[in-house]
């Protein structure tokens, strides 16, 4: 476990380094200009003295290694650029939202797992019956409707309609309920299926006959032997699914004026401000390599054979 460790750290950088080359390469080549969007915002004439002025100030009118270098090195001292957006240092941006955006993904995520694993196991246990085609015919719908018309249904009703919750912003905790819904209602219709399927091929493995041939009950059959070796095709996919939750999402900070890191990359993105949109890439290639670290460690305790071969290696 401990080189498994080393191993992902090192991967860490390495793809850290080639997600900061690629993004910052990409930036540089974009024609338009992040200068102009200053001078708009202060006021200023688009004068050629005013624009040399602030691209030297911004360390814009050098060379793109030279710029790139000098950026990197700002980020192993914690300095990832100013964000032309928020007049402040993106840590500061990104930190000052970040707590917003895990306080959606944990509990969106949380209800994500509630709702996906007791219908998922409902529906492999009662696959073909009446309860399994219900189960399946939800979960069909809340593949195929897209996560913003859901929100936007949930605003309707539960917002504009009913009036029992706040449409958008942070007036009161009722603000977390609608976007929490979206999100674990929309990704818990992906799981259902996957966890039903997988949970079906454990349940004709030639394991659980001799189960029970031996006697042991349908519950101890399903909760200690199919769901564990079922856990494995699925923790994956949760693992990916947290660490897209934790990098913010766009669609539905924006709708619902949720004010984390995924709404501030969209607003970056429109006022191309490149120092925070390439900070904002290296948080996600950050989390989803760590995502990645935690998902193949819980392997070990999930399945002991994984322990055992590593071992034995």
């Amino acid at each position: 476990m401990a080189r498994q460790i080393r191993d992902r750290l090192i991967s860490l950088v390495i793809i850290l380094l080639g997600l900061s080359i690629m993004t910052y390469g990409l930036t540089y080549l974009l024609p338009s200009d992040p200068v102009d969007i200053l001078i708009d915002t202060m006021g200023l004439t688009h004068d050629p003295e005013t624009v040399a002025a602030l691209e030297k100030e911004y360390g814009l009118d050098q060379p793109f290694w030279v710029q790139y270098t000098t950026w990197l090195k700002g980020i192993f001292h914690g300095d990832f650029g100013y964000s032309i957006k928020y007049q402040e240092p993106v840590a500061t941006a990104l930190g000052r939202k970040l707590p917003n955006t895990i306080k959606l993904a944990c509990s969106a995520f949380v209800m994500m797992v509630l709702i996906s694993f007791p219908l998922g196991i409902l529906s492999a246990v009662y696959r073909n019956k009446t309860a399994d085609y219900i189960i399946r015919a939800l979960s069909f719908v809340g593949v195929s409707m897209p996560t913003f018309w859901f929100g936007m249904i949930l605003i309707y009703l539960l917002g504009v309609r009913l009036k029992i919750l706040p449409v958008a912003g942070f007036s009161s905790w009722k603000s977390i309920i609608m976007p929490t819904l979206t999100l674990g209602i929309t990704n818990s219709a992906y799981y259902i299926r996957r966890i039903r399927a997988v949970m079906v091929e454990q349940l004709g493995e030639g394991y659980i006959s001799g189960l029970k041939s031996r006697g042991v009950s349908r519950k101890r059959i399903i909760f200690r032997h199919v769901l564990p070796n079922s856990l494995l095709a699925v923790i994956t996919m949760l693992g990916m699914s947290f660490g897209g939750m934790l990098g913010g999402t766009m669609i539905v900070e924006t709708i619902f004026s949720w004010n984390g890191i995924g709404s501030a990359a969209m607003a970056a993105i429109s006022a191309r401000d490149y120092k925070l949109i390439q900070g904002y890439v290296l948080w996600m290639g950050f989390i989803y390599v760590m995502v990645n670290l935690v998902v193949d460690i819980s392997y070990q305790f999930i399945d002991p054979r994984i322990r055992r071969g590593e071992a034995k290696r």
